[in-house]
C-alpha cells in the first residue's frame, strides 16, 4: 500500500519547493540547458505542466514538430512528453509558471480529495499496471529529480534532504531486485548493501535468493556494500551522469567486481 498521507503531502510540499525556485529566476535562467538533451530549464518545468495536465484529462497543445524523429525521444512516454515540451516552447517563462501553479493546485485538489481506496486502485503506470498511489510516488520522483536537473544546471543546490528527498528516492527501491539480480546478475545466496551517506540518509538490501529482492535485514555481512551520496545515487539512479565520470566517488566494499557491476547497472530511468 502506498499511503496517501504520506505521497500528497510530499508532492504537494515538492510544487511549493519547485515554485519557490521557479519565482526567484529571470527570464535568461529559464533557457539554460539542463542534463537532459534538448531540454532547457523552462523545458523540464513545461515537461511536468503537461504530465499533471494530462492526469487532469487535458491534452498537449498543438505541435507542428514530428517529435518522434528527435534523438532524445526514445519510446512512446517520451512522445507524449515531448509533444507537451515542444507545445510549450514558445510561451514565456512568466506563462509557464502561470500554467504550473495553475495545473498543481487543481491537482492538489483532487488529490486531497482522494481516499486510500481510490490511492489503492490499478493504475496504469510508467512503471506498468500497479495502483494510483505508486503512480503518485512515481510523480514525486519524476518532479524532485527535475527540480534537481534544474538546480545543478543553474548552480542551486537545495531540498536534497527531508520528505521530498526520501519520498522521491523511496520509489527507487523497488527498481533494486531488479538491477541487482538481472542487470548486475548476482548469483544466487549474494546479498548486496546500499548506503546512502547524504544529505538524504537511507540503507537498503538486496539478497538473492532464487531472486533479487529488497529485504528488511541480512543474517551477516552483505557479500558488497555500495556506498555513496544519495544526490550521485539520484543523478546515477535518474541517467544523468555517466558511470564511468563519477564512479571515483563511489565506495565498493567485499565483492568489488559485483559492487561494481552494480553501480554500472544503476541507470535505469526511461
Amino acid at each position: 500500500m502506498i499511503d496517501k498521507n504520506v505521497v500528497v503531502p510530499a508532492l504537494v510540499a515538492e510544487w511549493s519547493a519547485l515554485d519557490e525556485l521557479l519565482s526567484a529566476l529571470d527570464s535568461p535562467r529559464w533557457a539554460v540547458p539542463t542534463a537532459l538533451p534538448g531540454w532547457s530549464v523552462q523545458d523540464n518545468v513545461s515537461h511536468i505542466v503537461g504530465t499533471e495536465c494530462a492526469l487532469a484529462g487535458q491534452a498537449p497543445p498543438p505541435c507542428a514538430a514530428d517529435v518522434r524523429g528527435f534523438s532524445h525521444v526514445h519510446n512512446d512516454i517520451g512522445v507524449v512528453n515531448e509533444l507537451w515540451v515542444e507545445g510549450l516552447r514558445q510561451e514565456s517563462p512568466a506563462r509557464v509558471l502561470e500554467r504550473f501553479r495553475e495545473i498543481t493546485a487543481s491537482r492538489r485538489a483532487t488529490l486531497e480529495a482522494m481516499t486510500q481506496a481510490d490511492f489503492d486502485a490499478p493504475s496504469w503506470t510508467p512503471a506498468g499496471q500497479r495502483t494510483y498511489g505508486r503512480f503518485m510516488r512515481i510523480r514525486l520522483f519524476d518532479c524532485w529529480m527535475h527540480e534537481q536537473d534544474i538546480r545543478e544546471a543553474l548552480g542551486i543546490p537545495g531540498n536534497d534532504s527531508g520528505p521530498c528527498a526520501q519520498g522521491a528516492l523511496s520509489e527507487v527501491v523497488d527498481a533494486l531486485g531488479y538491477l541487482v539480480g538481472k542487470r548486475a546478475g548476482a548469483p544466487n545466496g549474494a546479498s548486496v548493501t546500499f548506503e546512502l551517506t547524504g544529505p538524504a540518509h537511507a540503507t537498503w538490501h538486496v539478497a538473492v535468493d532464487g531472486r533479487a529482492a529488497v529485504v528488511d535485514a541480512l543474517p551477516g555481512s552483505a557479500t558488497t556494500t555500495v556506498r555513496l551520496s544519495s544526490n550521485l545515487f539520484a543523478r546515477l539512479a535518474g541517467g544523468r551522469v555517466l558511470v564511468a565520470d563519477r564512479i571515483g566517488e563511489v565506495t565498493v566494499e567485499g565483492d568489488t567486481d559485483l559492487g561494481t557491476r552494480v553501480v554500472h547497472a544503476l541507470p535505469f530511468t526511461i
